[in-house]
């Protein structure tokens, strides 16, 4: 009896203590879990850590530590007021150079690897400080309205654009007139194009985009802050439509001339993945046709600018091609370079041998694939698995540091790959979302990961494992002081009846199997991206976890067409954007329905941009599924979507009349039933207003009433403090409707 007695007090302690823990934990605000609100929580970090050499650097706001991979030690190197007092010296010197206080170390590079030199930028200054000799050894300066800037600390040169034309050095390289863009980035950034200028290794000469848009027709997007709105036109080339010209040229320095490459008539023609040999003698690209089912690597003279004869590969796809990436030559090796392919199914490393001229040989692969090689060629990678990055190298072992995604399509984690033994060796725990950055000798790295139940750890490792790793940081967890969600994550069989997808569900802290939940389903579905991953938090967001907490479930599905997967599962969308993906997100609603927690009658779904495409979609061609919906900046008609992305995926509307057809919402208004709210951006130049405008005008002619919301002066997504406005506002639709 004694013993019944002391367990029932223990329970009661227990159930006090847990009720009491509780009540002292809150639930965080949209404010805590949004970008740009007041409180925002951010999962901890270091800032600007980076590699000097072999040491590692590890700015701080007011001061730089020198952190040693061997043993963990850290020493004071230099500190912001010693940098201040430096350049306050330095521009007292030079007439007419002001003098801007550094605000923090935070930004600050080390580019020099055998000097004790440092890169700040203040003003519109380019600063190098001596931390030994503890002052500034040299400037420069960019104008005002100085845009791009590309600086090469070995070469001494720094690039910029200045409205649409190339300036080195304060020299104007180009004189072109309106509708001709040089030096910025070509091809509405596909083929992994992120700029427009590309230095030679020791930066004696600079590649640079002109870009010929003249022909291209023009957007109309209004800026309503003027008394009477006033237009700005951006060249916007619709899938179909006449696109724009890029050739490539190449200005030297010293001479102050300028050539262009002769790769012919540059119309219907994408010049992508531009590198160069490490002698700075070539120049290659890898030219891709207006149809992007056939890519070659092209090579030419960097002193006439003439195509070189010798052939090394190309690759042709039935659906299409994507190269990505450019050439990246061997450290040790200047006649081997590597690239990348997805040719066998997922995308690998293939080592070209520039000595070994072969007579070109085709081959053919289980994708339907298509290559011929003008020299020996060694697959380095393969398998059902992706690689995701090529890191870098170690040249005292001759490997090459890849991301990749060995372990599951979930992670990204770090491998080293033997050139020669092509042995792939795992270089971290194996564990949730890696990204690494090796030292300049490839002998350590810096490892920044996350893992469901992991926000952010970062560590000082030896690449080859030998030795002791040192832990810069554990992050804390933000929201360790509020009640907050769980989640869940599993697998669903696709449309198709085999592949396995994966799929998370957040469900309210208080969750309780018994009751019914409404369901938000949170998609984007579209090609390079991916909701679910082993990363903090299974990768849900903000949003996810705050309407979790006002008692709605979460779900979202990485459909076929999604990233990390393959070619396969990416091309199964091919000439029909949305329809596949959609089958498999009606896969996942039909999951749905058979737990006895979800509440069937009331399932939303939610998504931004190609999500936004999937959300209108999803409630106009199974509106009997879905109850409410909010699509953000939604492609309505793939023919109004700019011509590189839209083609590759769908070909054009004169050739792929049925698929543009099928996919174009527009003519699907009449079975709108639900409530859906559209949202878009006044100055959207990603996915134009003509698309919720078409379709809100679509809906009038067939009687149905979706709702509109515009954001003013934002482009393809709200940022900054207006972030949490939308999501209140999308908050406030369910809260309402759902």
């Amino acid at each position: 009896m004694n013993t019944l007695k002391h367990t029932a007090w223990a329970l009661l302690c227990l159930m006090l203590t847990t009720n009491s823990m509780a009540q002292a934990l809150r639930k965080p605000t949209i404010e805590d879990l949004i970008p740009g609100g007041e409180t925002y929580r951010y999962v901890e970090s270091i800032y600007g850590l980076q590699w000097w050499a072999d040491q590692c650097l590890k700015p701080d706001l007011d001061q730089v530590e020198l952190i040693d991979p061997k043993s963990g030690e850290a020493s004071l190197l230099f500190t912001l007021d010693e940098v201040n007092q430096a350049l306050q010296a330095y521009c007292q010197q030079i007439p007419d150079l002001d003098y801007h206080k550094l605000s923090s170390l935070y930004s600050i590079e080390t580019p020099w690897k055998e000097q004790p030199h440092m890169l700040c930028y203040t003003g519109r200054t380019y600063y190098v400080y001596d931390w030994t000799a503890r002052q500034v050894l040299r400037h420069w300066v960019l104008p005002r309205g100085a845009r791009n800037a590309d600086l090469h600390t070995t070469g001494g040169h720094l690039a910029y654009t200045m409205g649409n034309n190339l300036y080195v050095d304060q020299q104007q390289v180009t004189a072109e007139p309106e509708g001709i863009v040089c030096g910025q980035s070509v091809h509405r950034n596909e083929f992994g194009i992120t700029k427009g200028t590309f230095w030679s290794p020791k930066g004696n000469l600079l590649a640079f985009y002109r870009m010929d848009e003249s022909m291209v027709t023009t957007y109309p997007l209004v800026d309503v802050t003027a008394r009477i709105g006033e237009p700005s036109y951006v060249r916007y080339p619709m899938a179909g439509m006449t696109s724009h010209k890029v050739t490539i040229g190449i200005y030297n320095p010293a001479t102050q001339q300028t050539l262009y490459l002769n790769a012919g008539d540059p119309t219907d023609r994408y010049f992508t993945n531009i590198s160069w040999s490490p002698n700075e003698q070539v120049l290659y690209l890898v030219e891709v046709n207006r149809d992007q089912n056939h890519a070659w690597l092209r090579s030419f003279d960097a002193a006439t600018g003439e195509p070189l004869d010798t052939f090394l590969w190309e690759e042709r796809h039935p659906k299409y091609v994507e190269p990505q990436e450019p050439l990246v030559f061997l450290p040790w090796d200047e006649t081997k370079c590597i690239f990348q392919s997805q040719r066998d199914g997922f995308n690998h490393l293939y080592l070209m041998d520039l000595k070994k001229a072969i007579t070109p040989t085709e081959g053919t692969t289980a994708t339907g694939s298509t290559y011929r090689e003008g020299f020996k060629v060694t697959q380095l990678t393969s398998g059902p698995w992706a690689v995701q990055q090529l890191v870098g190298f170690c040249p005292k072992s001759k490997e090459v540091i890849i991301m990749a995604t060995k372990e599951s399509p979930l992670q990204s984690n770090a491998y080293r790959v033997g050139i020669g033994s092509r042995k792939v060796v795992a270089m971290d725990n194996g564990q949730g979302v890696h990204s690494v950055s090796l030292s300049a000798s490839g002998a350590y790295f810096i490892d920044s990961h996350s893992a469901p139940h992991v926000p952010h750890v970062i560590s000082l490792c030896p690449t080859q494992g030998r030795g002791k790793s040192h832990t810069l940081l554990t992050a804390a967890d933000p929201y360790a002081d509020c009640v907050m969600p769980t989640i869940e994550t599993g697998t669903i069989t696709a449309a198709d009846g085999t592949t396995p997808l994966y799929y998370r569900m957040v469900k309210p802290a208080d969750f309780d199997p018994t009751k019914q939940y409404p369901v938000i389903v949170y998609v984007y579905g579209g090609p390079h991206a991916q909701l679910v991953t082993n990363g903090w938090r299974h990768g849900a967001g903000g949003w996810d976890l705050y309407m979790a907490n006002k008692g709605y479930i979460l779900f979202s599905l990485d459909n076929r067409g999604s990233s990390n997967r393959g070619l396969e599962f990416e091309q199964a969308v091919f000439r029909n954007l949305g329809i596949e993906e959609g089958k498999d997100q009606v896969e996942g609603v039909r999951f749905l329905h058979t737990l006895p927690y979800v509440d069937r009658s009331r399932i939303g779904v939610h998504g931004w941009s190609f999500g936004g495409h999937m959300t209108t979609a999803q409630m106009l061609r199974y509106p009997d599924l879905y109850k409410v919906g909010v699509a953000g900046g939604p492609v309505i008609d793939w023919s109004y979507y700019e011509v590189m992305y839209g083609e590759r995926y769908m070909d054009t509307p004169q050739t792929n009349a049925e698929g543009y057809e099928r996919t174009n919402l527009n003519r699907l208004a009449g079975q709108l039933q639900g409530r859906l709210l559209m949202v878009h951006d006044d100055h959207d130049d990603t996915c134009v207003p003509q698309h919720t405008l078409s379709f809100i005008k679509a809906c009038v002619d067939a009687r149905t009433y979706p709702d509109l919301f515009i954001y003013p002066l934002h482009k393809h997504n709200v940022q900054g403090r207006d972030r949490v406005h939308l999501y209140e506002k999308i908050t406030r639709y369910f809260e309402e409707h759902l």
